[in-house]
């Protein structure tokens, strides 16, 4: 017990030289969503029935 008594002083110091270094980053993340096909294919759908009416019409 007494050694250790007497460790405790010396240890003590050297612990407040410890240095802990975190460095934490927050990248960016990118999305695109492509809802332009959808719209794309509705309108090809439907002026493409008005084509096919207008066609068939002289």
């Amino acid at each position: 017990m007494k050694r250790f008594l007497l460790l405790v002083p010396l240890v003590l110091p050297l612990a407040g030289c410890l240095n802990i270094k975190t460095h934490h980053t927050v990248d960016p993340i990118q999305i695109n969503v492509d809802v332009n096909v959808k719209v794309d294919k509705a309108l090809n759908d439907f002026f493409g029935d008005l084509d096919k009416k207008a066609g068939a019409t002289p």
